[in-house]
């Protein structure tokens, strides 16, 4: 089969390798779309290493081509999509219900193969079926749909609340549509004035503040706590908005950081305590509920996540793929895979 493999930073290498066979409890799946993550690019571009070389990609959908020993329910030719965040099910966080933050994860595309490939290998269960009512567009986006879910559930604001999404990388404009839907007022801050048409055409309204630091914080903090925004939340993985996103937060809100800044960030201790502002932390999903509850959504007609993806680039372009994708102007590029 045929793989595309991140060498070092800024190269990839397609190579033909020896097809996959699934083990005890495995499907193999021939994949046909695989959508561009933004933890790919960071990759990608050597923001973070690997430890092996390996196949990037996780946002993979396709079809059951093969079934291993011991699975039951599943058939050939069926439609599924990748869950790609395996918990061990073993350590004290998988049996407190917190396999999202399992210390053994298995991650499709850093330490296990990924979906930048024509086959992949996993358990089955990892591998939901897709009813035939949803399209391929919408399909290849569950995966980071589910992500942007599961940070809209782990706040507490209900639907009828203001919320501030800062950053409209994908996973911003997928929480901005998912809140839009379930009945939220969204405000939004993007520097990026096409991400920032898109969100206003599905109905956010857009506060982007210029000036220095502090006369954009006053700025939001003001119309933040004008509009009674409940929860904001920091999607763009700074450490500059995790910074903004504390400072201008409003008395009694929430700071929900969905966004993955590596590099420290800064807060005053006495704000926060003192008008009782929540951090929250929200990474990937729950399994399995979170892809069950955003098939379903999107099986309903209440979302169409598919509106978020731009373009389709085929596998051996997946090179110039990256480097469009690390330039920010695209909001979602899903690989065609052959």
């Amino acid at each position: 089969m045929t793989v595309a493999f991140l060498e070092s930073p800024h190269q990839i290498l397609i190579q033909d390798v020896p097809l996959p066979e699934p083990q005890a409890g495995d499907v193999r799946v021939r994949l046909t779309q695989t959508g561009i993550c933004g933890s790919d690019v960071h990759l990608f571009l050597g923001h973070r290493l690997l430890a092996n070389r390996t196949s990037i990609g996780h946002e993979g959908l396709g079809y059951i081509d093969k079934i291993g020993p011991g699975v039951v329910g599943r058939s050939l030719g069926e439609r599924v999509v990748i869950e790609p965040n395996i918990p061990c099910r073993r350590c004290r966080f998988c049996q407190a219900g917190k396999g999202n933050i399992c210390i053994n994860k298995r991650v499709v595309g850093q330490t296990e193969p990924g979906c930048f490939a024509q086959y992949v290998v996993l358990p089955a269960e990892f591998c939901p079926p897709v009813p035939d009512s949803i399209s391929d567009t919408d399909a290849v986006t569950i995966e980071p749909t589910a992500v942007a879910l599961h940070a809209l559930l782990a706040s507490s604001a209900k639907p009828g609340d203001s919320i501030a999404v800062i950053g409209l990388g994908a996973i911003g404009l997928l929480l901005t549509h998912v809140a839009l839907a379930f009945g939220y007022r969204v405000f939004v801050t993007e520097l990026n004035p096409g991400k920032v048409r898109l969100a206003e055409s599905l109905g956010a309204t857009a506060l982007c503040p210029t000036g220095t630091p502090d006369e954009q914080v006053s700025h939001l903090a003001d119309r933040w706590l004008a509009e009674e925004v409940y929860a904001v939340f920091e999607c763009a993985g700074t450490a500059a908005t995790a910074s903004l996103a504390t400072a201008a937060a409003p008395r009694g809100s929430e700071v929900v950081l969905v966004g993955l800044a590596e590099k420290p960030a800064q807060f005053t201790p006495l704000k926060i305590a003192r008008e009782g502002i929540t951090i929250v932390p929200s990474i990937i999903y729950d399994h399995p509920v979170d892809f069950k509850r955003t098939l379903r959504l999107i099986e309903s007609g209440i979302i169409r996540p598919g509106f978020i993806v731009s373009r389709h680039m085929p596998l051996h372009d997946l090179q110039v793929a990256l480097e469009l994708a690390s330039e920010g102007n695209e909001s979602k590029i899903v690989i065609t895979i052959p």
